[in-house]
């Protein structure tokens, strides 16, 4: 396997995974329509879904995420770290897309300051 294909695979797949994000905001949390259904049956489980997303938005939990997942791969050395730093920014791009920006801007930078860093030879 080549060194440049996970690089490659997640040039690839952050940007759609931030378009789902958007996707995720516009067309579930701020549609009216949704509002409406979820007024009159909140039972139905894609307003469960809602809600919970609701709480997780507003307690932060994926801006958390993002920042604990990137200080760590900040700190973690090798592959692990560079994998730490990607579910950093799977958890950042969300944040940033559903509210969260302030926690998560940082984690995205610091993530991305981690994928980028240069590897020490022993």
């Amino acid at each position: 396997m080549s060194r440049r294909l996970p690089v490659i695979v997640l040039l690839v797949l952050l940007p759609l995974w931030l378009a789902a994000s958007y996707a995720a905001r516009y067309g579930f949390m701020e549609d009216g329509q949704w509002v409406g259904i979820c007024v009159d049956e909140a039972s139905r489980w894609e307003c469960v879904v809602r809600s919970n997303l609701g709480l997780m938005i507003h307690f932060k939990v994926l801006g958390w995420a993002a920042v604990g997942a990137a200080v760590l791969a900040f700190v973690v050395p090798g592959r692990a770290g560079w994998w730490l730093a990607v579910l950093a920014l799977v958890f950042g791009l969300p944040a940033l897309a559903l509210y969260n920006t302030t926690l998560a801007v940082f984690a995205v930078v610091i993530a991305g300051l981690r994928l980028v860093r240069e590897s020490r030879s022993a």
